[in-house]
């Protein structure tokens, strides 16, 4: 008779997990065989795919969908600038800084906009990103409309080690969102999230609190984009409002959540590397490559719902995740 035993990893996951563990080495090692450029592009896409997890969290897994997560990338780059420059500490402690303070200002921000839902939802939580955005514009302290710039305090730091230094904490950061989401959906709320998600009302009756978990998706999604603000901030060198508020870093999360697969661990991760293909492939084009995303994003909404690797996953019966509990044969040894 034939055994069957449940299970979540599967061979694949496994082999995934190997091939994951040798490609981060290899990417901890680039600061001493890769080049300024390579270096570069890394550490943007390493940033883009922890934005990408943490706006996946927050719509795909808890239905939670905001054009307003540009707020706390403005806010962690800011907490940098006043770390480093009116602080006085070394600009690298602004990153747990910029977490801290992102998940307490979301925090006090919740009380209004969970008020709202659905669309209003969405367009309240950019209002608040453009409140924050004018608010710093007119700090004079913080170099107003114009920006600041943060070089003074990278001062006796080597453009290696900067550089460096910040391809590190961008692996921290991409690495540490994927096993973060993977964690809390392997996790005993990881029903939860689904359950709220679906139905507020169901969720409710079954005793799971929907404001708990929204809430809780709000936070650790609002900290992370935080600290990924201040690692654009150590990247870039200089902090301006109209930049660091930027309704493009939402565009961004969107794009690769959406491209990707909303609602999996891997859709976000394949829709940062097809965005950063697109980007610096029609990077000579200017603004052209705006509408080149744009279009890419309506056709696979359109063709493929469930994005990329929904369509690979289901041809294929992908998992590198695997987040439910499958029913499958014993193997025989």
């Amino acid at each position: 008779m034939q055994e069957f035993v449940v299970s979540r990893s599967t061979r694949l996951s496994r082999w995934a997990g190997l091939v994951a563990l040798a490609v981060v080495s290899c990417l901890i090692a680039m600061p001493w065989w890769g080049t300024r450029a390579e270096i570069g592009t890394t550490t943007s896409f390493l940033g883009i795919v922890a934005m990408a997890q943490m706006w996946n969290l927050l719509a795909g897994f808890g239905g939670l969908v905001s054009i307003g997560q540009q707020a706390y990338i403005g806010l962690g780059s800011y907490v940098a600038v006043m770390v480093a420059l009116q602080g006085g500490l070394s600009i690298y402690l602004s990153l747990p800084l910029a977490g801290i303070v992102s998940a307490g200002a979301a925090w006090a921000i919740s009380f209004l906009l969970f008020r709202l839902r659905g669309a209003y939802f969405a367009i309240g939580a950019w209002v608040v990103a453009e409140l924050l955005r004018i608010v710093f514009a007119n700090t004079a302290s913080l170099g107003g409309g114009s920006g600041v710039s943060i070089t003074s305090a990278l001062t006796g730091i080597g453009r290696w080690q900067r550089e460096a230094y910040a391809l590190w904490i961008a692996i921290a950061l991409g690495v540490g969102a994927v096993g973060l989401v993977y964690a809390l959906l392997r996790s005993a709320n990881g029903l939860a999230f689904g359950a709220v998600r679906d139905s507020e009302a169901a969720a409710e009756s079954l005793g799971v609190s929907a404001r708990r978990v929204k809430l809780t998706l709000y936070l650790i999604a609002s900290a992370g984009c935080g600290m990924v603000g201040a690692l654009m901030a150590i990247s870039n060198l200089r902090v301006a409002p109209d930049s660091a508020f930027s309704v493009d870093w939402t565009a961004i999360m969107f794009f690769a959540v959406v491209i990707g697969g909303i609602g999996t661990i891997e859709g976000p991760i394949l829709g940062a590397i097809v965005y950063l293909v697109l980007r610096q492939s029609l990077a000579q084009y200017g603004g052209w490559y705006l509408i080149v995303l744009g279009v890419s994003a309506v056709i696979v909404m359109r063709k493929a719902p469930r994005g990329l690797w929904g369509v690979l996953a289901d041809r294929f019966d992908l998992r590198l995740f695997p987040i439910d509990h499958r029913v499958r044969p014993r193997e025989r040894s």
